[in-house]
Order: C-alpha cells, then sequence, then structure tokens
C-alpha cells in the first residue's frame, strides 16, 4: 500500500535523488535548483511534477523524489504554463540531510538518477521554432 503524500505549501520541500543529492526545493508550486533557478512546477492531487517547458516527468514521491513508472506513457506537453515566478528571496542556503530512501521496486524509476539532467535539458517534445 502506497503511503499517502500530504505536502505543506507553506514550507519549502526538498526534492533529492536516491544517493542523496539535492536538485531542487519546491516552494509553493514552483521548484527552484539550489541557485535559486526555476526549474519546473508541481500540479494536482498526486504532485506531477513539469519541467518549465510543460513535459511530465513524474510524480513526488513521500521520501523527496521524483518517481515514475517504468512503462509510463509520456502524455502531451502542457499547452497552458503558469507565469514564470520571481527569483525567491528567501531560499534555503542548504537542504537538510534527505530521508533515507527504499527500494522502489522494478516498476518504477527515480527520474532524477535516471536522467539527472532532466531540468537542464529543453523536452524533445517542444515543436520546432521557425
Amino acid at each position: 500500500m502506497s503511503r499517502q503524500l500530504t505536502i505543506d505549501p507553506n514550507k519549502p520541500w526538498f526534492i533529492f535523488d536516491t544517493a542523496g543529492d539535492w536538485f531542487a526545493t519546491k516552494l509553493g508550486h514552483y521548484l527552484f535548483d539550489p541557485r535559486g533557478d526555476y526549474v519546473g512546477f508541481v500540479m494536482g492531487e498526486a504532485y506531477d511534477v513539469y519541467t518549465t517547458s510543460g513535459e511530465w516527468i513524474g510524480n513526488l514521491h513521500h521520501d523527496g523524489r521524483i518517481v515514475r513508472k517504468r512503462s509510463a506513457n509520456r502524455p502531451p506537453l502542457l499547452k497552458k504554463l503558469p507565469p514564470k515566478p520571481a527569483k525567491p528571496e528567501r531560499l534555503p542556503s542548504r537542504a537538510p540531510l534527505p530521508p533515507q530512501s527504499g527500494e522502489l521496486g522494478f516498476d518504477k524509476v527515480d527520474v532524477l538518477e535516471w536522467d539527472p539532467e532532466i531540468f537542464k535539458k529543453i523536452s524533445d517534445l517542444t515543436p520546432d521554432s521557425e
């Protein structure tokens, strides 16, 4: 049985990979990298994670990882993106120690372990500009 995830939108929530490296901080519905650059956003009750170009990459997991099913279909890019937020004034300078993460099983993958550059790339689903 999966643990129900509840995140307080008024507090920072830290995102790590399986090795414990800090990749992002969730402030409100936005994701910022450790330097404070906007890298993505989170939507919905399942905490779906999207890059800035609107590509779905997975869901937040209770231990701070972004996880998706290995066989998950890639939905199309979101057409309506949230406005780009300003750089946060009070971004934490350090993350706390990451929670101890357990095995995900073969059917799931840690997105940041599988592709650590996911937030730095432009989605291959993005249409070419003319």
